[in-house]
């Protein structure tokens, strides 16, 4: 949270001002993605900010996909709100 609170203050955007947070569930390591989904998990019930989970192999069709077409593509295919399904590397 140290580390969000100084990119919004950076950026000057207050949590208030975001309504959905697009997590990439992995791969990667357990701790990181276990981590990253308690904060956001957290951000929900404090703040009520929707989270989407997301890989980019949810978009396979989709030969390039860049981090700012993330939420059209979740609505394109259908990715489900708040579905929390983390792919881990062993």
């Amino acid at each position: 949270m140290i580390l969000i609170n100084e990119f919004l203050k950076n950026n000057r955007i207050s949590l208030d001002s975001i309504s959905a947070i697009y997590v990439n569930r992995g791969p990667g390591s357990f701790a990181g993605i276990r981590n990253s989904l308690s904060t956001v998990k957290a951000l929900f019930l404090t703040k009520k900010i929707d989270y989407y989970c997301f890989s980019f192999d949810d978009f396979k069709e989709s030969e390039t996909t860049k981090y700012e077409e993330v939420p059209y593509l979740c609505e394109k295919y259908k990715i489900k709100k708040n579905l929390i399904n983390p792919i881990y590397l062993s």
